[in-house]
């Protein structure tokens, strides 16, 4: 029987903290812990939970060991932070699901991870990052823009002011994006088109497109993007579905190729918008997707694939054995 360590940050303990609820947006539930727990039980797995990143410190210095680790630890400090749990485990020479600490940190910052996908030949739309406010008057980016903090993830700092049609706009919502999130700004051209978000499964040649879903707006959504607001009140602003046009295979060609790129392992979501022409751009990546299995898009692009959470959870772990078997 594998013994396996589970890694992650629970949204309580940190709000009982007195971390707001947006400062959280990132963690997990109770439910998706004890989903994943289940799972892995019923998958033959001795699971030992641990916790978040000081938890494993602690379990480690005490000379605890695993045969791998289900990781899905998000972290709380630095740009860095999703990739802390992995480059502990990797010290310790412990082999985990998901990511490697390059790929985790690279991802996480929006920039790079669009240098390097633009750079494998994938569509992304021009963009420039902002140091400060005041930098925006030497861009030469055409109106309308959209801006969002450069390393959050959960859709946090999007909302209906990100889509900015003039300077004086484009400086005040810099201004303050930068203020409340302490870190440079991400601008780039707004598309208008559909969105999509793909999920793939594997590693490396043997990673393969899960599903494509769409994301379609209600009349009720915030404006102008899937952000935090539009994110925890999804089932009332949203629908969601199965996309196999040719929009969509453009999407999930593309996704691919930037999931390969970027090195994620065992499964991932990309995002993705399209432009007025209908053809998709990459937007960011989710190396580290969310498993909720009631409110996570992964799951449901596994659901509309006649996939169960069970059957999502072993194909990881089936992925990630596949690399860490002597």
């Amino acid at each position: 029987m594998l013994r396996v360590g589970f890694t992650f940050d629970l949204r309580a303990d940190y709000k009982a903290l007195g971390l707001s609820d947006e400062e959280t947006a990132e963690f997990d539930s109770e439910v998706t812990i004890e989903a994943i727990e289940a799972a892995l039980r019923r998958l033959g797995c001795a699971v030992e939970r641990i916790g978040n990143v000081r938890a494993l410190t602690r379990r480690l210095a005490e000379g605890a060991r695993w045969d791998f680790v289900f990781n899905i630890c998000e972290g709380m400090k630095g740009i860095a932070r999703e990739a802390q749990v992995p480059a502990l485990l990797e010290a310790f020479d412990i082999p985990y699901t998901f990511a490697d600490p390059l790929t985790l940190a690279l991802a996480l910052d929006k920039a790079m991870t669009k240098r390097i996908v633009a750079g494998a030949g994938v569509r992304t739309a021009p963009f420039a990052v902002l140091e400060h406010a005041q930098d925006a008057g030497d861009l030469r980016l055409p109106f309308p823009l959209f801006v969002k903090p450069l390393a959050e993830g959960s859709g946090k700092g999007v909302g209906p002011a990100s889509r900015v049609a003039d300077n004086f706009a484009l400086i005040r919502e810099a201004a303050r994006l930068i203020a409340r999130f302490h870190q440079p700004v991400l601008v780039e051209t707004f598309l208008p088109g559909r969105e999509f978000t793909v999920g793939i499964l594997g590693t490396g040649a043997r990673a393969e497109v899960l599903g494509v879903m769409e994301i379609l707006p209600r009349p009720n959504a915030a404006a102008h993007g899937y952000g935090y607001e539009n994110k925890e009140e999804f089932e009332d602003r949203f629908d969601y579905a199965p996309a196999s046009d040719k929009e969509a295979e453009a999407a999930a060609e593309e996704a691919l190729k930037a999931y390969r790129a970027l090195r994620c392992r065992d499964a991932g979501r990309l995002d993705f918008r399209s432009d007025a022409e209908g053809r998709p751009h990459f937007l960011e990546a989710n190396p580290l997707a969310g498993l909720n299995p009631e409110r996570s898009d992964l799951v449901f692009i596994a659901r509309f694939a006649g996939i169960t959470f069970d059957e999502l959870i072993a194909r990881i772990v089936r992925s990630a054995k596949e690399r860490f078997a002597p």
